[in-house]
């Protein structure tokens, strides 16, 4: 399971390097829509080898957990990446990790109220130091630049991400996460199918660089990272695998460092291992103490 929450975190952090190499020449929704179908002829190729493998085929759902799992599809795959494609055009980059990272905490209270996973307190005050981690590294790599549209759409990007991650924990327990993934990501590939003339024409024209970055997009962080993310969402609380992603901004920090030769700030630093103790904190189980360990006497 841990390998599973850090394929998650690093695919999804690698994502926003994709995005700035590919934004420059595709619009928001093309980008979204390119990135789907890349991800949805991934994981149609991975459910064919597990097909292939266990000589069954998949369990589809049906009826209302179909209905279901489409619209919760829709949701995350499609209008989350819009709403957050369309933000990063109004607001700089630390703005927009800040309010999307709004999302985490919306899960812990929507699981906290309708799954029925309470409060714990290790998990809140976790929570609550890697959200100011956060907030250091957005403060850190604020240009400034920002509008009530921008703060709008990021927000509405969050809800959607809390949305959609409460209800596929509830979900999770009526099909499995490989074919939920494939059906959603499917779903999400068909409602952004308007932006398809925009993608073609973008497409004919826009560098290689950048149509790989799409490409790569959809199979690193749509295919597999999504197909990780279920699995460890199955053996962990919504509130306490939300609580994972916030590794995500100190790893598109050090992506960023390596990668596109971008130098941190120092204080950036102190947010990113405010972060992880705040990851550690939320997530990490409690020690029991030894049985019959009652210190020195």
């Amino acid at each position: 399971m841990p390998a599973a929450v850090a394929v998650t975190v690093l695919l999804w952090a690698s994502a926003f390097i994709g995005v700035r190499a590919a934004g420059h020449d595709y619009a928001p929704g093309a980008l979204a829509l390119g990135r789907q179908v890349a991800g949805s002829l991934g994981l149609t190729a991975i459910v064919a080898v597990r097909w292939w493998r266990s000589g069954a085929r998949p369990v589809l759902p049906r009826g209302r957990v179909l209905a279901a799992v489409l619209a919760w599809g829709v949701g995350w795959f499609s209008l989350y990446n819009l709403a957050l494609n369309a933000a990063e055009q109004h607001l700089d980059a630390g703005t927009t990790a800040l309010l999307v990272n709004v999302a985490p905490v919306l899960v812990a209270v929507l699981a906290g109220v309708l799954l029925g996973e309470g409060f714990p307190r290790r998990l809140l005050l976790g929570m609550a130091a890697a959200f100011a981690g956060v907030a250091i590294i957005a403060a850190a790599t604020s240009s400034g630049e920002r509008d009530a549209l921008g703060v709008a759409l990021g927000l509405a990007a969050a809800a959607l991400y809390a949305g959609a991650a409460t209800s596929q924990k509830r979900l999770l327990a009526r099909v499995d996460a490989p074919t939920m993934t494939w059906v959603g990501c499917l779903a999400g590939t068909v409602a952004l199918m308007p932006f398809a003339p925009t993608l073609a024409a973008q497409g004919a024209s826009a560098p290689a660089s950048s149509t790989w970055a799409v490409v790569l997009l959809g199979l690193g962080p749509t295919a597999v990272a999504f197909t990780t993310w279920g699995y460890a969402l199955t053996r962990l609380s919504a509130g306490r695998a939300a609580a994972t992603t916030y590794l995500v901004p100190p790893i598109v920090v050090l992506l960023s460092w390596l990668v596109l030769s971008e130098v941190p700030a120092p204080v950036v630093f102190a947010g990113g291992a405010l972060c992880l103790a705040g990851v550690a904190v939320a997530t990490l189980p409690r020690r029991r103490p030894l049985p019959g360990a009652h210190g020195v006497h």
